[in-house]
């Protein structure tokens, strides 16, 4: 006789096994959770303990960890051969780089002091991956020496920043621009932009500036000045002002009512000088030791100075006069005006008679040929065959901004005044 369980029995083993059955579910449920969160965290701390790896530092685009660099600076009488093989590069090689150079750099316009590095071999350190080249401060030469040889130029990046500035002269520009740590070539680009308008070797004490100009830089290395945008210059107590301004594509400089800076004639042949002799009728002569005229003016700058003609003309004499003036030229620029530059060192290449030369552009030297006690400009104008004192010739200005562009120009040069006016104080 089989025993036969009681019904209340079977119900609670049935809700015993689906209780087992629940749990074990819930169990499974927990462990895959788990499981997953587990992961999760366990990524999670890898990537706090994962340390990001740095940039490869990288000079003229070469990964410097990846090679031992040399640098080194052009000497004295040293050329690309000699270079090359001081690291052990074949006269095969250097031959094959050359005529490959042509198209790319003549290496024969290498500089003495411009820099050069080698990037050798990190395991073998007698080997040369690459030879670069600095052709100027932005400029550079890659010599990729692979067997198959490659030869580029690029350039480093520049960073152009707008800066202003202000000065007093008290002694010279040049001092004024040095007391505030400026590139003196912005003492250059000043004297060019007021060629017409002021005589910068008779700036004044007294005299300041202020300009609103940009300076380039290569690796926060000022590589020097770029477009000056506005400027104030104030000579004898008078305003000069200068604004950038573009019309029908070109740019040039114009004052605060519209009128060019540029006119006929530059004030000066030189750029920086010192006036040792003005125009008199009656000047007691350094080596004749005597009185008579000298109808030009004087001005004393070092033995091959570069000397400009002051406007647009032709050469109508180039000559030597061992009574006076030594080397000398004369430059027609119209009907009426001629210059004459005289006691030059040499002439510039191509300044022959009935040359054609350009304003600002450099006919000859200063030296001390004929009768002259030391290096010196004698600087003559005549007018209508008369000599003049060139302190004294008016020049007619250029085209002032088109009537089209005034009301542009307007709003523009406002706008340069308020960025002046922010300057600090003179």
């Amino acid at each position: 006789m089989k025993f036969k369980i009681p019904e209340k029995f079977q119900r609670l083993k049935k809700i015993l096994i689906w209780a087992v059955a629940f749990i074990a579910l819930l169990q499974v449920a927990y462990f895959i959770i788990d499981y997953y969160q587990t992961k999760e965290l366990m990524k999670k701390l890898a990537k706090e303990k994962e340390v990001e790896k740095p940039a490869p530092v990288l000079l003229f685009n070469l990964p410097v960890d990846s090679f031992t660099v040399v640098p080194g600076q052009v000497r004295s009488g040293q050329n690309l051969s000699d270079i090359l093989v001081s690291k052990g590069i074949s006269m095969t090689k250097i031959d094959e780089i050359s005529k490959k150079s042509i198209l790319t750099f003549d290496v024969r316009k290498m500089k003495v002091n411009n820099p050069y590095y080698f990037f050798m071999n990190k395991k073998n350190a007698s080997k040369p991956e690459y030879f670069i080249y600095e052709i100027n401060p932005v400029d550079y030469v890659v010599y990729d020496l692979s067997d198959s040889l490659r030869i580029y130029k690029e350039k480093k990046p520049i960073e152009t920043l707008i800066k202003s500035a202000s000065g007093v002269i008290t002694s010279s520009l040049w001092n004024a621009l040095e007391a505030q740590a400026l590139d003196y070539n912005l003492a250059l680009t000043l004297s060019e932009i007021y060629a017409w308008s002021i005589d910068f070797y008779g700036l004044q004490k007294g005299d300041k500036f202020r300009v609103v100009f940009e300076e380039n830089f290569v690796y926060g290395k000022s590589i020097g000045i770029g477009r000056v945008f506005a400027s104030e210059f104030v000579h004898n107590k008078e305003s000069f002002y200068a604004f950038r301004f573009s019309q029908d594509n070109e740019d040039g400089y114009f004052d605060d009512k519209g009128q060019s800076l540029k006119k006929a004639f530059l004030k000066s042949p030189l750029k920086f000088s010192r006036i040792s002799s003005t125009f008199s009728a009656n000047r007691f002569h350094p080596v004749l030791k005597i009185y008579r005229p000298h109808f030009g003016v004087d001005y004393a700058a070092p033995t091959g100075t570069p000397v400009m003609s002051i406007g647009d003309g032709t050469v109508i004499a180039k000559a030597y006069q061992a009574a006076g003036g030594g080397n000398y030229l004369k430059i027609k620029h119209n009907s009426v005006y001629t210059t004459s530059y005289m006691h030059l060192s040499g002439y510039a290449s191509g300044i022959t008679t009935g040359a054609h030369v350009r304003q600002g552009q450099v006919i000859g030297y200063v030296g001390a040929t004929g009768l002259a006690s030391g290096p010196h400009l004698d600087f003559r104008v005549f007018f209508n065959g008369s000599p003049i004192d060139p302190f004294k010739v008016k020049s007619e200005p250029g085209l002032p901004v088109a009537k089209q562009y005034m009301q542009n120009y307007t709003v523009h040069r406002d706008s340069m005044l308020t960025k002046l006016n922010a300057i600090k104080e003179f």
